[in-house]
């Protein structure tokens, strides 16, 4: 019965022996396919090797670049004037509407003439008075001077009499005097425009009387075409502006507050004789013609001068600009997508270009982004490459 058993034990049969076998096999391909996905997810699971610092570029290029200065500045009207009344009286009439463009010698306001016309009246009568009187003083002076030979009037007489002659004459010049006053204030009553310009609210209506004491006046009349712009600028730009005035008229464009749209454009007719010590500014003036009246006394603009062009000058953008302790300099892209720092020395700079006098040529890449991340020979992949936009370099840092 024990030899029976342990028989049984060691000898299989040839179906089971193959099962056996297939799910083996089946078990070892398992094992097989879990080991390649081990593999594989280790292998998904190591860092990659490194791509590079994502940076924007920018070439260096050739430009002709325009060199401006600019400063803050308010628009005054070329001549601003408050018409008061020179005489008391009832204000009669108001000549012009308000708001309207005026010219030389147009009429504004009337004010009540006939006590003037009056006066000038009674002027005019005392000095024709005094005028006969005169001329028959002239006469008994002649008859006196006749009969004086012949003693038929003594010296006296004479001499009285041309005394009385020289002091009537006298009283003419004087009479005359009041006649030209008289029609001086009566031409007063009639107030016209002294310049072309533009009439702002009236500030007195009809029928009330005016008086020359007034400080409030009528109206104002102001001038807008031309106009003026005063600006300021620092005391360093003060060199560059006055080599461009000795080299001829310097362009001067008005912008927006927000320096996006142009306003006008004018030339600069003077830079002020003092320089401010408390803000080391100094105010220049330009004129502008305002055809399309774009200019208002009292407006808030930026003034930007164009100081000179510089043809052919190497440039790359504002944002490529680096200070170190060293001083100015930018992450250039070698060959093989490292940077190096690269000294610059620059002219000009502001918000659009840079103009590079040395440590730059002509087509080298520039990094203008992220140069935050990077340090001397690291390793970078250009994402964009920026254009440089040689537009507007100032001269209120360093003169051209």
């Amino acid at each position: 019965m024990t030899a029976n058993s342990g028989f049984s034990m060691g000898a299989l049969k040839p179906g089971r022996t193959r099962g056996v076998m297939i799910v083996a096999a089946l078990l070892l391909g398992l094992l097989y396919w879990w080991h390649l996905r081990a593999e594989q997810r280790a292998a998904a699971a190591k860092p990659k090797a490194p791509q590079g610092i994502a940076v924007d570029t920018a070439p260096a290029r050739r430009a002709d670049v325009p060199l401006y200065v600019e400063g803050l500045g308010s628009v005054q009207a070329f001549y601003t004037v408050t018409i008061n009344s020179r005489v008391d009286g009832q204000l009669m009439k108001v000549g012009f509407v308000e708001g309207q463009t005026v010219k030389k010698g147009d009429l504004l306001a009337l004010i009540d003439q006939r006590p003037y016309q009056a006066a000038l009246e009674q002027a005019i009568g005392n000095r024709d008075k005094d005028q006969a009187l005169l001329e028959n003083a002239r006469r008994d002076l002649e008859r006196y001077e006749m009969l004086a030979p012949q003693d038929l009037a003594s010296k006296q007489t004479v001499d009285t009499q041309r005394a009385l002659v020289a002091q009537t004459a006298a009283q003419i010049k004087s009479d005359q005097a009041a006649v030209d006053n008289a029609q001086t204030q009566l031409d007063y009553t009639t107030i016209t425009s002294p310049i072309q310009g533009r009439t702002g609210i009236r500030l007195v209506d009809p029928g009330n009387n005016v008086h020359a004491t007034d400080t409030t006046g009528i109206v104002v009349v102001t001038q807008l075409q031309p106009i003026s712009v005063i600006f300021t600028l620092p005391e360093d730009a003060l060199p560059a502006m006055s080599e461009a005035m000795a080299q001829g008229s310097v362009t001067v464009a008005a912008l927006s507050r927000d320096g996006k749209t142009e306003l006008d454009r004018g030339t600069v007719s003077l830079i002020d004789n003092q320089i401010d010590p408390t803000t080391g500014t100094v105010r220049v003036k330009a004129v502008f013609p305002n055809p399309h009246f774009t200019l208002w006394p009292g407006e808030f603009v930026n003034a930007k001068a164009l100081l000179q062009t510089r043809h052919d000058a190497l440039t790359i953008p504002a944002g490529a600009l680096q200070r170190g302790p060293n001083g100015i300099f930018a992450y250039v892209v070698r060959a093989d997508s490292t940077v190096e720092v690269r000294p610059l020395k620059i002219a000009d700079d502001n918000a659009d270009a840079v103009v590079v006098d040395s440590g730059l040529k002509d087509g080298e890449q520039v990094v203008t982004s992220n140069q935050y991340r990077l340090q001397p020979d690291s390793k970078v992949r250009s994402s964009t490459q920026v254009a440089a936009k040689p537009g507007a370099a100032a001269a209120g840092d360093a003169a051209p």
